[in-house]
C-alpha cells in the first residue's frame, strides 16, 4: 500500500468500501434484531453521529421505517478529563426519544482502546434503562486497553501502536475515507 506525504499515510478504505460497510452493517443490525422495532441509533460526535445518520438512511432504505437517531456525547464522562491539558468542549446530545426498553445501537468511527465508547455508555445511563445497548463502529484497530467488543464492524484494520486510523467524511472533512497513518 503506498504511503504519502511527509507523515506516511496509506488509504485503508475508500469511499466505496465506506459506503459497502454501511450497508452490510445495516443489514446485519436489521438481522439480528428481527427489524427495527425498540431500536435507537445514538451516534458519538463528531464522525460517529454522521455514521448513525447513514445508518439510519441505509435502514430506512430498506425497511421503509425511519429509526430515531441522535447523538450522545461522552465528553464530561471521559476518564482522562483531568490529565489533558485544554480543556474539552462539548459535542453534540441528542437523544430523541426515551431509551428505556429500547436497543441502543451506538455508533463510533475507530475503536481503540474502548475508552470512549465506556464514557458513552456512562452518559447514556443517566437518560433511562436501555434493554441493550449494542456496538457499531465503522473501524476496529484492536489494542483494547478495557473489555470492550463492537457487534457490528466495518473493517477490521491491525495497527501498531505507532500507528493512527481517522476516518474522514463528506460532511465533515469533504472526503470519504479511511486512512492509517505512521510517523517516522
Amino acid at each position: 500500500m503506498p504511503w504519502r506525504g511527509l507523515v506516511k499515510t496509506r488509504v485503508a478504505m475508500d469511499k466505496t468500501a465506506i459506503e459497502r460497510a454501511i450497508a452490510r452493517i445495516a443489514h446485519e443490525i436489521l438481522e439480528r434484531n428481527k427489524g427495527t422495532e425498540k431500536l435507537v441509533l445514538l451516534g458519538i460526535p463528531t464522525r460517529g453521529y454522521h455514521l448513525a445518520l447513514r445508518l439510519q438512511k441505509k435502514i430506512e432504505e430498506i425497511e421503509k421505517v425511519t429509526v430515531p437517531s441522535g447523538a450522545v456525547d461522552a465528553t464530561l464522562y471521559r476518564d482522562d478529563l483531568g490529565i489533558k491539558k485544554t480543556q474539552p468542549s462539548l459535542k453534540k446530545m441528542e437523544i430523541p426519544i426515551s431509551i428505556d426498553g429500547k436497543v441502543i445501537v451506538m455508533v463510533d468511527d475507530v475503536l481503540y482502546t474502548g475508552r470512549t465508547i465506556r464514557a458513552a455508555m456512562n452518559a447514556l445511563m443517566d437518560f433511562g434503562r436501555p434493554l441493550a445497548i449494542k456496538l457499531a463502529v465503522l473501524v476496529d484497530r484492536g489494542h483494547r486497553e478495557l473489555p470492550i467488543k463492537a457487534d457490528y464492524i466495518g473493517k477490521n484494520i491491525p495497527t501498531s501502536a505507532k500507528e493512527g486510523v481517522k476516518l474522514h467524511l463528506e460532511e465533515v472533512d469533504g472526503v470519504n475515507e479511511v486512512v492509517v497513518t505512521e510517523e517516522d
